[in-house]
């Protein structure tokens, strides 16, 4: 059974990135900068790289017509609904990637996963996890950081709309 769950999941990591692939050719990611097609590369790992984990991803790259940002990814990990942030890096350099996820940035990440809290039928516990991807000369694959509850948010039941 355990290859056959490992069989599928390569195969559904095959049939992502051919779909990656085909829409690469009809969006003209050339016209793309590196950096832009360095973080798609990084959330693509990252989302298999969670699912190994056990996260089961419910949503990729949400965005709410209300707020400004972008959740990357939205997923379960066992009963709790985690906001992912995806910092991608080809260096270690005096700035984890992590730090990117500023105050500013956090502030933005919490009403847009309040407007994904809304349509939800139950209410649940949440939390925003930080994942830094390294993608370091001389390494075969990415070197993934994985930063649970990385921020807290005091949510207000009549904002988010209960």
């Amino acid at each position: 059974m355990f290859a056959g769950c490992m069989f599928a999941g390569h195969l559904t990591r095959a049939m992502l990135r051919g779909l990656d692939w085909l829409a690469g050719l009809t969006l003209a990611s050339e016209d793309m900068p590196e950096h832009q097609r360095t973080g798609r590369r990084g959330e693509e790992d990252a989302y298999f790289y969670l699912r190994r984990r056990g996260y089961t991803i419910i949503a990729r790259n949400y965005r709410s017509p209300n707020h400004r940002g972008e959740l990357d990814l939205v997923g379960w990990d066992h009963d709790v609904l985690c906001f992912i942030e995806v910092k991608t890096r080809t260096k270690r350099d005096l700035k984890p990637a992590e730090t990117a996820v500023d105050h500013d940035k956090q502030r933005d990440l919490s009403l847009v996963s309040r407007d994904f809290l809304r349509q939800m039928p139950i209410v649940c516990q949440s939390r925003f996890d930080v994942l830094a991807v390294y993608y370091e000369r001389g390494h075969s694959g990415p070197a993934f950081e994985l930063f649970q509850n990385a921020f807290s948010v005091a949510y207000n039941r009549k904002l988010v709309g209960f």
